[in-house]
């Protein structure tokens, strides 16, 4: 979908497909029928938006093949769906039966990395829209915190240099501009914006910046206008939002029986007590957890928030909650102005398969249906900001 801020500019509302599993070229044309078509019939959308989740195998044959590319583009168009940005971050395998760390490999110190993400720049180029400004892929930040030491930053600054290059090459090569951003993550080399002021403000910050998920901010109990401050002082801009809401506990010991049936095999569930914002390190292990289950088992003290993405529209049961607050107080911030903050958001719930059984879909219908509930919501909430949401130019391809 589509909306205009204030300023002129449109911004991008899509939702991340990274929620399903296809890993070839034949299982994502399928998924664009069984979930994103019904998804913007259900919200009477003339273009729907697609955060497109490639695994590194069928980036690599896309990358290869200008027909393909060209197929994959024909069939966004004549669904009138549209792909400005990618995700990037797991590099294959994200819907496999346990993911948990696994989802951090390879990292920024790799060749392979690299290579992926620069796949992932070549495809996109082929995909964006004739009147899309530019396109954004989000990626780790860096690696997972260990083992970390001075070869390996630099390491990852190497292919961080690399990155750069190969994206004005891209741009060369096709005439479009691909940026990526780094998205801090509990427990990784970059949680916070603090730590993305430190280490990554060196970059090539024209090809080069972040992807601010608004889960993540509230785990590392980031206060948004003060996170968002931080990212300007140091000159990162925010080429992506991923619009998402984490799992709030005012009192966990109290709210042990209702957070255990969150806890699950298939994702780290990384869980954050709010002592952990005013910490040196903020995964010292007296306010952090990798995981959910290993947060009861220590009972850190409360309250906590917990890495597990949660529909926007649906709250976790009482006395659980959503840090839905957090995701206001950040699109106020970057859309609120006289400049929209950011030009392109995905929606990105990629849990709904792990969530409790009561809340699971069971159908891919129930599963579309929840995804086009947290578009509206999403869609709403900028609308409520002052942003107008626009008719999509359809293709002239049609359906």
């Amino acid at each position: 979908m589509r909306l205009r801020h204030a300023d002129g500019s449109t911004v991008h509302l899509g939702y991340c497909t990274n929620v399903h599993p296809a890993e070839d070229l034949a299982g994502i044309l399928a998924q664009l029928d069984t979930y994103a078509l019904p998804v913007r019939r259900a919200l009477d959308a003339d273009l729907l938006g697609l955060g497109l989740w490639l695994a590194a195998p069928v980036a690599a044959a896309l990358a290869a093949d200008p027909a393909a590319r060209r197929r994959l583009r024909h069939e966004l168009a004549v669904r009138g769906l549209e792909v400005v940005t990618l995700n990037g971050f797991p590099y294959a395998a994200f819907q496999a039966a346990v993911v948990k760390g696994a989802v951090y490999h390879p990292d920024w110190t790799t060749p392979e990395r690299l290579g992926y993400t620069l796949d992932l720049a070549r495809v996109l180029a082929d995909l964006l829209p004739e009147d899309a400004a530019r396109g954004s892929i989000s990626t780790l930040p860096l690696a997972w915190r260990t083992p970390w030491d001075a070869e390996r930053a630099d390491a990852a600054r190497r292919r961080l240099d690399e990155l750069a290059a190969g994206l004005a090459e891209v741009e060369r090569a096709t005439g479009r501009t691909v940026r990526v951003g780094f998205e801090p993550e509990p427990g990784c080399v970059v949680e916070s914006t603090g730590q993305a002021r430190e280490i990554l403000s060196a970059m090539d910050t024209d090809r080069l910046g972040m992807c601010l998920d608004l889960a993540h901010l509230a785990c590392a109990w980031e206060e948004p206008v003060e996170a968002l401050g931080r990212l300007r002082a140091a000159g990162l801009p925010v080429v992506k939002v991923q619009v998402s809401a984490a799992v709030e506990a005012d009192d966990p010991d109290g709210s042990a029986e209702a957070l255990r049936r969150w806890v699950e095999p298939r994702f780290l569930h990384q869980t954050r007590a709010a002592g952990c914002a005013g910490a040196t390190d903020p995964a010292d292990p007296a306010y952090a957890a990798d995981d959910l289950d290993a947060a009861l088992d220590t009972r850190l003290p409360g309250p906590w928030r917990v890495h597990y993405h949660v529909p926007l529209h649906a709250p976790p049961e009482p006395p659980l909650r959503s840090t839905v607050p957090v995701l206001r107080a950040a699109l106020a911030a970057l859309y609120a102005g006289p400049a929209a903050g950011c030009d392109h958001l995905d929606v990105e719930t990629y849990t709904w398969g792990v969530l409790p059984a009561a809340r699971r879909p069971g159908t891919d219908a129930e599963l579309a249906g929840g995804i086009a509930a947290e578009l509206a919501f999403a869609r709403d909430e900028l609308v409520g900001l002052g942003l107008a949401a626009t008719a999509g130019e359809r293709s002239e391809v049609t359906a």
